[in-house]
């Protein structure tokens, strides 16, 4: 039995100098950036930004096409770092999250408001001054709605889901302005196909991740829904609607018929996905359409991007802006 005054209770044993020596090499901003800027998930972010850049602007301009992912990078990372950094606490109680920098307190809060604010100001200004005002206005839109909207939402009500949809549906349209100086007909398809694919994306998730997100104090609708009735039936209905959305770039114009039928068969596996959740409602099923959905996504996107056709929106409502021969909002 040991004493207060046994020395052995305070020497430090192998694996607590092992952790210790981990964390002080995990602790400061550089080793925590790419977490706290939520790098994975903002790399789709570029990438759908990329495809409504070529699929509005096939010669893909490099340099145009470079600021418009850099801009688009920074205020998504901002985004992120915001977000994390008013969720410190709900984090720190979900066993997924709870390693994450800040609620592990490897990184200061002021460094990350400070960075996070700087962040969004580069990429604004990179987007307004070097490609054009209609992306630089996306963007911030993007950022505002993800921390003071989506973010206060998530612990009140289930509609946080549908606000944090349209923060994913505005990349691609960013990478469309950014190319074309207006929002038309290609650029709504494309968020409308974003906007709707990650509900049952996140649906999905949310159920594999239920009593996570519940001991976070998140009002999912996972967690709301008890049994589940209304979660599998906005899955099945949204993976359907996905059908219609994906053949629509072909009925513009904007792709052609390969692409219509990638659409077809990867909206029908994503249907058939949701439709064997809603009969079993088991994990391994709400997983398999999680991991359907992250195939379908760039498998589509891809097939429009490799049979991109004419673009024929000239009868869909627009949103221009002047333009000087330098890419800045004319005076």
């Amino acid at each position: 039995m040991k004493t207060d005054d046994d020395p052995s209770e305070n020497t430090p044993t192998p694996s607590s100098d092992n952790e210790s020596e981990s964390r002080r090499q995990r602790s400061g901003l550089i080793p925590n950036i790419g977490e706290l800027s939520k790098a994975r998930l903002n790399m789709m972010v570029l990438g759908t930004t990329a495809v409504g850049f070529a699929l509005a602007d096939p010669d893909l301009p490099a340099m145009k096409l470079f600021w418009t992912l850099v801009g688009t990078a920074l205020t998504a990372a901002s985004a992120g770092m915001l977000n994390q950094l008013a969720e410190i606490r709900p984090d720190g109680l979900m066993k997924r999250t709870r390693e994450r920098p800040l609620p592990a307190g490897l990184v200061s809060p002021r460094t990350v408001f400070v960075l996070g604010v700087l962040l969004t100001y580069a990429g604004a200004t990179i987007l307004g001054m070097l490609v054009n005002g209609i992306s630089c206005m996306l963007a911030l839109l993007n950022v505002l709605i993800y921390v003071l909207v989506y973010t206060p939402l998530k612990p009140r009500t289930t509609l946080n889901t549908l606000v944090g949809a349209i923060c994913g549906a505005i990349p691609p349209m960013i990478g469309w302005v950014a190319a074309t100086g207006r929002l038309d007909g290609g650029a709504w398809l494309l968020g409308t196909l974003l906007f709707v694919w990650q509900l049952p994306h996140f649906f999905a998730l949310a159920m594999m991740y239920r009593e996570d997100y519940e001991r976070g104090g998140f009002a999912m609708l996972p967690v709301v829904d008890n049994r589940g009735e209304i979660t599998v039936q906005v899955i099945l209905v949204t993976s359907l609607c996905l059908i219609p959305i994906g053949l629509g770039a072909t009925l513009i114009g904007l792709a052609g018929w390969f692409s219509a039928l990638m659409a077809l068969l990867l909206g029908i596996m994503m249907s058939l996905l949701a439709l064997i959740l809603y009969i079993k409602r088991t994990h391994v099923a709400a997983r398999r359409v999680f991991l359907g959905s992250l195939a379908y996504l760039p498998l589509v996107l891809g097939a429009m991007v490799i049979d991109s056709g004419p673009i024929e929106v000239d009868d869909a409502p627009t949103f221009t802006e002047p333009m000087n021969p330098h890419g800045m909002i004319a005076p």
